[in-house]
């Protein structure tokens, strides 16, 4: 047989929560009820998801997740992106709920990827499934850092082990560095330290972006980091 659907079925402490978030991010409820169970369907295009309300459930210790396969991951993150600004001023980097930007995925055979972590604690892991090819594998110690760091972050969820990662290779300088990587590690690091609440790292990542000497062709190579790098340092400005 064809044409099956499949609809994950999702965690959550509050319906009211879940339905106010997926809403910023452009879904509209098309089913909810409150008796027996605490129970909603949101729907955005051809994505569906359903959560069910546990009472004394803790998003910290969720394990709910799911795949979103799509063909335009960077198209659907900007959009996401913009409904996080509209309703919250900016783009949710730390806490839950929040969101990672698209990024090749190491242990994904470089697929790129990003994730919405909910108010649930669910992780929607949206997947690049257009990719033609894999990416290729990252050269130059810095990046493989960067990879390896991403694969422990994004897909793990272990930001202290990411961390430590990253700060081990910007702890050196070496002859024959590239660049754009240096920039994007950088990025990645401040953003990371968002995440941990730690605005001093942030800051201080984000300075030395700005130290680092990019040529034209370099500058549009690092052209989604430094976005990456204004939207971080918005971040920064609006929280208390």
């Amino acid at each position: 047989m064809a044409n099956e659907v499949t609809v994950p079925l999702l965690p959550c402490a509050s319906i009211d929560d879940m339905v106010g978030f997926y809403e910023v991010l452009g879904f509209r409820t098309t089913y909810r009820q409150r008796k027996p169970n605490p129970y909603a369907a949101m729907q955005r295009e051809d994505l569906h998801l359903h959560f069910f309300e546990m009472a004394g459930f803790d998003p910290q210790q969720s394990y709910g997740s799911c795949l979103v396969l799509t063909s335009d991951i960077e198209g659907l993150h900007r959009a996401f992106a913009a409904g996080m600004r509209a309703a919250y001023g900016k783009v949710l980097v730390s806490g839950t709920p929040r969101m990672t930007r698209p990024r090749p995925r190491k242990n994904a055979d470089g697929v790129s990827g990003f994730s919405v972590i909910d108010p649930g604690g669910n992780w929607i892991r949206v997947v690049d499934q257009a990719a033609a090819a894999p990416e290729p594998t990252p050269a130059g110690r810095l990046a493989k850092a960067l990879a390896n760091a991403v694969v422990q972050a994004d897909s793990r969820g272990d930001i202290e082990q990411a961390v430590r990662i990253l700060d081990s290779a910007l702890a050196r300088t070496q002859a024959g560095d590239d660049p754009v990587a240096r920039v994007e590690v950088l990025v990645y690091r401040a953003e990371l330290a968002i995440v941990l609440h730690d605005p001093d790292t942030a800051t201080d990542m984000l300075g030395r972006v700005e130290h680092v000497v990019l040529g034209p062709d370099e500058s549009e190579r690092a052209a989604t980091a430094l976005e990456n790098a204004t939207d971080l340092a918005a971040t920064l400005r609006s929280d208390p």
